[in-house]
């Protein structure tokens, strides 16, 4: 049995789930996965890895959805709820999905595709209607288990395959490190096609034994709400989730900011992560909360590799230390490991790292060193023996509001537009939500910004739509043709 569903045997009458339907059982959850992996199955001995794409608010059905997956053999891929259509398609497409998993209110987004392409799409609930049993198979560590998906440098996303031992590694990690147990009980705002939600959040909570609440949508007003009701004790959220609570604690009476600060200070832990956190937010979170925020570093790639400590000194613009069990090393254009104080590239082994990107052998080759090193691409010095992150090597990743954005991907939608010559998508630094989409467009005629934003609602979800943007008659480029995007930032200052 994997090791994420032992605790759902061992206590089956602890709160597992919280969420807008009501209070579930780690017994209740079992059993509706286990129904859940009868009907995916629909008479196979196994799923044998087939890839089963979710649309599924946070929630029990949910989480009983990725453990029914899990159960009959096959392999979780989430699926974004804010994407437009042809993102979705991408994912499944990429992936071959053959099933689909999706509740009410997301079945028109996708019912005429999945008809036209002969893909089984599944009420979530009517897949709970009525009992179903079978036999379910042996689940070896070593088997595919999830795909999520990450921009890198090339124009479409590459879909990362983590196997259940890789899993139960980065997990297992983050369990030692931050300490969980079965007393916790966290809150979940973030989404669950991210590492960040699903496995730092979401997996860590259900391994502990511990109560995983959700929230969602993200409502700042809410958030106190839960927290004032004095059961949350485990927080984690990305830079622009405490941005947005702090505007909302600056809009309160000084005896509800009061209760508010009184009930927080004993959380047990609040982590920030996605996105480096701005200084200010950091003190004026610790002033708000009065908890000195935990900031860690991982990748989807990876899972969680480098954190500050959970007892002992946690720096501002940090990310502290590797995790037990992970390596880490700096790294010169050369591969050769550089002097401490010396930036280089952050490269990780370990039995975290991902099994491949999925489909694309050439991209995994490329991914790593000779001998097995994963090259993250971001650069980081060590300073007084802990790491700080620099940038990355690659201006086209934008990291904004917990996600890590590929601009060449938003550059070949833009080109797509008939007024639209060429373009150049750019990251501006901005204290709410780390970089703000900026794009530079060189267009064949007059342009409507207020049209093309509608125009591009269709085709991008709303967090790689560009924010601010600038028109010339002419990209820079150097001798070899290359646009010099750092030329263009002073446009947006």
């Amino acid at each position: 049995m994997l090791s994420i569903f032992n605790q759902a045997q061992r206590h089956p009458n602890s709160t597992a789930i919280l969420d807008s339907t009501g209070e579930y059982s780690y017994g209740s959850l079992w059993e509706k996965s286990s129904q859940i992996a009868a009907y995916l199955l629909e008479g196979q001995a196994d799923l044998n890895q087939a890839r089963v794409g979710f649309m599924l608010s946070p929630g029990i059905n949910y989480v009983a959805t990725l453990w029914g997956i899990w159960k009959a053999g096959g392999i979780a891929v989430p699926l974004c709820l804010t994407y437009p259509l042809p993102s979705l398609t991408y994912v499944i497409e990429d992936t071959n999905a053959m099933l689909l998993v999706v509740e009410p209110m997301y079945q028109g987004i996708l019912q005429d595709y999945a008809l036209e392409k002969g893909i089984r799409l599944l009420d979530v609930n009517h897949l709970q209607q009525k009992k179903a049993t079978a036999s379910l198979p042996q689940i070896e560590v070593d088997r595919g288990a999830l795909i999520l998906y990450t921009s890198g440098t090339t124009s479409l996303p590459k879909g990362v395959l983590s196997t259940h031992a890789n899993l139960e590694a980065q997990i297992s990690t983050l369990i030692h490190a931050w300490e969980w147990t079965a007393s916790d009980h966290t809150l979940c705002l973030l989404p669950l096609h991210h590492v960040h939600g699903l496995v730092n959040v979401t997996c860590c909570a259900l391994w502990a034994g511990a109560t995983l609440q959700f929230l969602h949508p993200f409502q700042a007003e809410e958030v106190f709400s839960i927290f004032l009701d004095g059961k949350v004790n485990v927080f984690m959220a990305v830079p622009t989730i405490y941005f947005k609570l702090i505007a909302e604690f600056d809009s309160y009476s000084e005896n509800q900011k009061k209760a508010l600060t009184n009930c927080m200070s004993p959380f047990r832990l609040m982590v920030s992560g996605s996105a480096a956190l701005p200084a200010s937010v950091m003190e004026r979170w610790k002033a708000v909360s009065g908890h000195t925020l935990l900031e860690r570093y991982g990748m989807t790639e990876i899972g969680m590799a480098i954190s500050n400590p959970y007892r002992g000194e946690r720096r501002t613009g940090a990310i502290g230390t590797p995790l037990s069990g992970v390596q880490v090393r700096l790294v010169d254009e050369d591969y050769e490991e550089v002097a401490i104080g010396t930036p280089g590239e952050i490269q990780v082994k370990g039995p975290g790292v991902f099994a491949s990107y999925w489909g694309k052998a050439e991209a995994t080759q490329k991914a790593f060193t000779e001998d097995g090193w994963f090259k993250t691409g971001d650069i980081a010095v060590v300073e007084r023996g802990y790491y700080r992150i620099l940038g990355r090597d690659s201006i086209d990743i934008i990291k904004s509001g917990g996600y890590k954005i590929s601009a060449l991907e938003i550059e070949e939608v833009l080109r797509s537009h008939a007024l639209i010559k060429d373009c150049a998508v750019i990251g501006i630094p901005n204290e709410e939500w780390g970089e703000l989409v900026a794009a530079v467009l060189v267009t064949e005629a007059a342009l409507d910004l207020s049209e093309l934003k509608d125009w591009l609602k269709e085709r991008l979800p709303s967090y790689k739509s560009p924010k601010v943007y600038q028109i010339l008659a002419d990209l820079p480029r150097n001798a070899m043709g290359k646009v010099v995007k750092n030329e263009l930032k002073p446009l947006f200052s």
